[in-house]
């Protein structure tokens, strides 16, 4: 079996789409997987794949006995650039400058695209090339795949982390076999054809995000160099991490140290204009001699978060997803402008659930001291934390992986069928 994954744009989609990818090669080990990215985020995949089994990128060279498992691809792509709530003239108030880094990033997102249509056509049309079936995990990078994917007649099925269909699956979403969601979602909105394909998955996470004891949770800390016995807030803002929560951090650290400890996950975009913040963390002898630390991300994602007491984050899918895999209390916050808004709504409707508690990314902004507050009053409710944990929790779909897994080979199957 053939199966050619397709994710990046984010490091959001690349996560739940290598968790697929290992339940496939659990199941069919003989399973030749390629998984099509962009030029971002192509050595983060081969370094993952490399983890996983024999992984092999297209610049080396390797004999064909060798290429086993997971072949690794860069795909042109174009990302249009949206930002919910702004019109035209919005750009202009904000600046010439972020007016044509709108425009002139649009155009050069239309140039890629149309070279990742040519490219993957290229690619796909030469039929012992061709896969089974193609997994879309969502963003800008499975777009032109997908629309040759239909036009060859491969069949392709979409995973859609967020509340909200991204605008590569609404394109897509007509000539998907299947269409599988992170989160329920309204399929009445849509029409009968679409509403009887869409399935409510959960978002794959890695088999090492699960609950942690007690005692497990304090040598984690131990691990980290923190002190097992004050309370750990870790804040991050995911891989590329975010300014707005680096900033509130810089101004609210010195204040939330005096109640806890704090790790910030500072992210590779942004750790260097951070740097100030390693004043706080002090080091003796290769240890840890204060309650601070940073890191720009981080492999042992699933360590850092199981040793937190308290977790403050944006809302992507996925990381609210590890969370709930975690069974951690959370702050979320969202940040507003993300097209189609899918931030601000995953984190309302488990606002509204009791699941986690939220700050909204404009009010942190005007006023540090809001996260602040929320932080110390969950640090200091035991009982709040638990709920809060306990219904994120409940809303975790372990067996995700395994389905979007099964998801895949039955568009393989029906397919075969048809053509028979």
């Amino acid at each position: 079996m053939k199966v050619l994954v397709v994710g990046g744009g984010s490091g959001g989609h690349i996560t739940p789409a290598m968790s697929v990818i290992r339940e496939l090669l659990l199941k069919y080990p003989n399973t030749q997987v390629e998984f099509w990215t962009d030029r971002k985020y192509y050595k983060n995949i081969l370094n993952l794949a490399n983890e996983m089994s024999v992984g092999w990128g297209e610049e080396e060279e390797k004999s064909r006995k060798n290429r086993q498992y997971i072949r690794v691809r860069k795909v042109f792509a174009g990302k249009f650039r949206r930002y919910h709530g702004l019109k035209l003239k919005d750009y202009f108030d904000q600046g010439a400058r972020t007016f044509f880094d709108v425009v002139f990033g649009n155009v050069a997102g239309a140039v890629g695209f149309l070279m990742g249509l040519t490219q993957t056509f290229l690619r796909l049309i030469i039929k012992r090339q061709r896969p089974d079936v193609v997994f879309l995990k969502g963003g800008f990078v499975g777009l032109p795949v997908g629309l040759v994917a239909g036009v060859l007649r491969i069949p392709y099925v979409l995973h859609e982390s967020d509340a909200v269909f991204g605008l590569t699956n609404r394109i897509l979403m007509k000539k998907a076999v299947k269409i599988a969601t992170g989160v329920p979602v309204e399929v009445e909105k849509y029409s009968e054809e679409i509403a009887k394909k869409i399935e409510w998955v959960g978002i794959p996470v890695a088999p090492e995000f699960m609950p942690v004891s007690a005692s497990m949770q304090n040598n984690l800390k131990r691990e980290l160099g923190f002190n097992s016995r004050k309370k750990l807030v870790v804040i991050t803002g995911g891989s590329q991490g975010s300014e707005h929560l680096n900033m509130s951090v810089s101004v609210i650290l010195e204040k939330l140290l005096e109640k806890a400890s704090v790790g910030l996950i500072a992210g590779r975009k942004y750790y260097d204009t951070m740097l100030e913040l390693k004043d706080f963390e002090k080091w003796s002898r290769a240890k840890l001699d204060s309650d601070f630390r940073m890191w720009n991300f981080s492999p042992k994602m699933s360590e850092i978060l199981g040793a937190a007491d308290l977790v403050v984050s944006r809302a992507g899918a996925t990381t609210i997803t590890e969370l709930a895999a975690l069974k951690k209390p959370v702050i979320l916050v969202p940040f507003e402008k993300l097209p189609g808004g899918h931030q601000t709504k995953n984190a309302e409707r488990l606002s509204k659930s009791e699941a986690v508690e939220m700050v909204l990314d404009s009010k942190m902004m005007e006023k540090p001291e809001l996260l602040l507050n929320k932080i110390f009053k969950l640090l200091d409710d035991d009982e709040k934390r638990e709920r809060l944990a306990n219904n994120l929790h409940e809303l975790a779909k372990p067996e995700a992986s395994k389905r979007m897994m099964e998801i895949i080979v039955e568009a393989k199957n029906k397919k075969r069928v048809e053509n028979e």
